[in-house]
């Protein structure tokens, strides 16, 4: 298998998308090292489940938007025996408000958490991957929002669209490196959370998706697997959206 022997990195790895991408690597051969920020108990049921895959598997709670530990995390892994060739920026989190209603310490929160901790993760899994001379890839996680302007999500589409930009410049600066570096940008994707966001989340938006009907975590992770390994080895500082064609219309329906 692809990941046979290497290692890969997920943030907030332990709900929704990020626990589909752990367990997807490590069906792929990944050993893989995740992060999260609460929910102690789905943490310790997601290392059972991939521990039952045959794979080596790390969880540490940390704050991606704190460098503090962000470094405490990667001397764990250090500890732990692995040395990141893969990193899933994924750790995300999101505000419902008008612009003229945000309160300052949610953008904040938002910025901190989707924008910088993507930065702090790849600058310190990028300077490993540099150390050890053996390439690596990297996937950040993006959105609809890198390419739409949505009402009341303004913190979270400036983060996101800068997510868009850090991944094309990390692409310029790390390839010389052998280090890949792309985003996927999900549609409408049903979880948990998106479900508590509206009634009927599947039935409000596969009548406006062209694939008639919404993602799931598994056509995420899919696309996250595939830029992860040596089949994506000559794609980088791309932005891949997996949104059932919903993003390609050049009118947008009303929402």
């Amino acid at each position: 298998m692809e990941g046979s022997g290497k290692t890969a990195v997920v943030t907030g790895g332990n709900d929704g998308l990020g626990r589909e991408m752990v367990l997807a690597l490590a069906r792929r051969g990944w050993d893989v090292a995740f992060n999260y920020l609460a929910g102690e108990d789905r943490a310790d049921s997601l290392v059972t489940e991939v521990k039952a895959i045959g794979r080596r598997v790390l969880a540490h709670r940390s704050d991606v938007g704190v460098k503090v530990e962000v470094d405490a995390f990667y001397t764990a892994l250090d500890a732990w025996g692995g040395t990141p060739d893969v990193l899933v920026n994924n750790a995300g989190v999101q505000t419902w408000s008008p612009l003229l209603d945000l309160a300052e310490d949610d953008w904040d929160r938002v910025i901190r958490t989707n924008l910088k901790g993507s930065f702090l993760h790849t600058q310190t899994a990028a300077r490993r991957m540099v150390a050890a001379g053996k390439g690596g890839a990297i996937v950040n996680l993006g959105s609809g929002c890198n390419l739409l302007a949505f009402p009341n999500l303004v913190d979270y589409t400036a983060s996101k669209g800068g997510i868009e930009q850090l991944t094309k410049v990390a692409a310029l600066e790390l390839g010389p490196h052998g280090i890949r570096v792309n985003c996927v940008a999900p549609g409408a994707i049903e979880t948990d959370r998106t479900r508590a966001e509206v009634d009927d989340y599947a039935g409000r938006w596969s009548p406006l998706t062209p694939l008639r009907r919404v993602g799931t975590v598994q056509d995420v992770a899919a696309a996250v697997v595939w830029l992860a390994g040596p089949e994506s080895a000559f794609v980088s500082g791309q932005t891949l959206l997996v949104d059932g064609g919903v993003f390609s219309q050049a009118v947008w329906p009303a929402y």
